[in-house]
Parts: structure tokens; sequence; C-alpha cells
């Protein structure tokens, strides 16, 4: 997640920087960081906001669960957590799915694959959000190249 993406999911919870602080459980400093682009926004805090925007959504209109969407087989879907906590919605947040029949070992790998898929595109489409399609090694690269550049990344709050 990158400081647009970021700032625009607060912007749709409609919190200011102080109350978005609060839920994630950071300072105000870290979410002026996040938005600046000055911090590096962690697996923790990504999941944090997309889930809050989740939970907003479904009080609205809940999305059809992931196993209709992508046609899994039984077999698959028993072995999947989101079939087994009856998360299909929310299958992106959830580690240890099984898709494309695996389980992904990181959360920037699981990330990349869910930002392909339909059930993620939709859901930051009914939001008007973004959609970055960075992959984990351009994610590591990314960083690597600012810390070649002399840049701190700041560890999360």
């Amino acid at each position: 997640m990158d400081a647009n993406e970021f700032q625009s999911i607060r912007h749709k919870l409609l919190k200011t920087q102080r109350q978005m602080s609060e839920l994630l459980g950071v300072s105000l400093k870290a979410v002026q960081s996040f938005e600046q682009g000055w911090r590096s926004i962690s697996p923790y805090i990504e999941r944090q906001a997309l889930f809050l925007l989740a939970m907003k959504m479904e009080s609205q209109q809940p999305l059809p669960p992931c196993w209709e969407v992508r046609g899994c087989p039984r077999q698959m879907q028993d072995a999947c957590p989101a079939w087994e906590f009856k998360s299909g919605h929310l299958c992106w947040f959830i580690n240890g799915t099984i898709c494309q029949g695996k389980h992904r070992k990181s959360w920037s790998q699981k990330m990349a694959l869910c930002k392909t898929c339909k059930v993620f595109t939709s859901f930051m489409k009914h939001w008007g959000l973004p959609l970055k399609r960075r992959s984990y090694k351009q994610r590591e690269k990314r960083i690597e190249g600012n810390l070649s550049k002399g840049r701190k990344l700041l560890p999360p709050h």
C-alpha cells in the first residue's frame, strides 16, 4: 500500500488523521508520515485499514463469497480458511487461503495475487480506490532503492 492508497482509504472511512491513528493504534505522526510517504506502511497497518473499509462496506452491500466468484472445487473449499470461517468476502484478509491451488508465504505475496483477483478488485472498485499492482519483488526493490538513496525507513509503531 502506498501513501495515496492509505490516504484514500482514510477519506473513504470519513476519518481525520487523529481518528485514523486511534483506530490503527499508532501515533498521529505515524499517520501523517504514511500519507506523506516518509514511512513505509506495514502489512499490519495495511490489513487493518482494508479491514475497516470492508466492515463499512459490509453494512452497505455484501459481496458474493470468493468460492462462488472463482468457482473453487469442493475439495479446495474444504481446505480453505475462507470457507471454514464463511468469510469469502474477506478471503484477501485471511492468511492461509488457497488461491490458485497454494498458500502464500507472506502478506506481500498474498496481496500481489489478490490485486489480480476479481474478489479484491471488486472491493476496491466499489470504493473507487486505485489498484496498484505492485508485485512482492517490486515492493522489495523499491525499499532497497530508498535505502540505497540514504532514506531511512522508520519502523511501524
